[in-house]
């Protein structure tokens, strides 16, 4: 069975979903934030605030081509892995992709109980409100592009990953 790839921006529920769901598939859960902070000995913040987005997205290339290689994996991506499409191309060989995503109030409330999203840092709520309305409207097309696209603004973690899991199920029923 393929990987299950999270994509989505900051906020809808990539890493609570994808634990949750690699448990029930008995799948190894890999969060590519954590694994480039583990690998570079620095929080994603400190990447930022050290060597720039840039080196960031050098790093996060890095460990994306790394998981896309393995097998039996929930994947959780950073919200902007998909900004590189050579990302999306290795995740989508061996995985489905599925988008989640969530309306702007709920990403703002999600977002604002840590203090741990550089691209949103030191922001007032009206800026912090501005800057994610923006990023995904970058964003919003190459989102679009996944196998599935879920809603998680009024869903619980557990409800998403039902719908994910029939969507698999279902998918490999087709290919059977």
């Amino acid at each position: 069975m393929k990987n299950v790839v999270l994509i989505g921006f900051m906020g809808t529920g990539k890493t609570s979903t994808g634990r949750l769901l690699a448990s029930r598939m008995g799948y190894s859960f890999v969060d590519t934030d954590r694994k480039i902070e583990k690998e570079c000995h620095l929080t994603i913040k400190q990447l930022f605030a050290e060597h720039g987005e840039t080196y960031f997205r050098e790093q996060e290339a890095a460990v994306v081509r790394k998981v896309a290689r393995q097998h039996h994996l929930v994947i959780s991506t950073g919200g902007g892995t998909i900004l590189n499409p050579d990302n999306m191309k290795a995740l989508r060989k061996k995985g489905v992709i599925v988008s989640l995503t969530a309306s702007v109030e709920v990403i703002l409330e999600r977002t604002s109980r840590k203090n741990t999203r550089p691209l949103l840092e030191n922001q007032t709520m009206e800026e912090r409100r501005a800057a994610i309305t923006k990023l995904r409207a970058q964003r919003e097309d190459l989102y679009k592009q996944a196998d599935l696209i879920i809603d998680t603004s009024e869903l619980s973690p557990l409800q998403v990953v039902e719908q994910i899991m029939s969507f698999v199920r279902k998918e490999v029923k087709q290919r059977a």
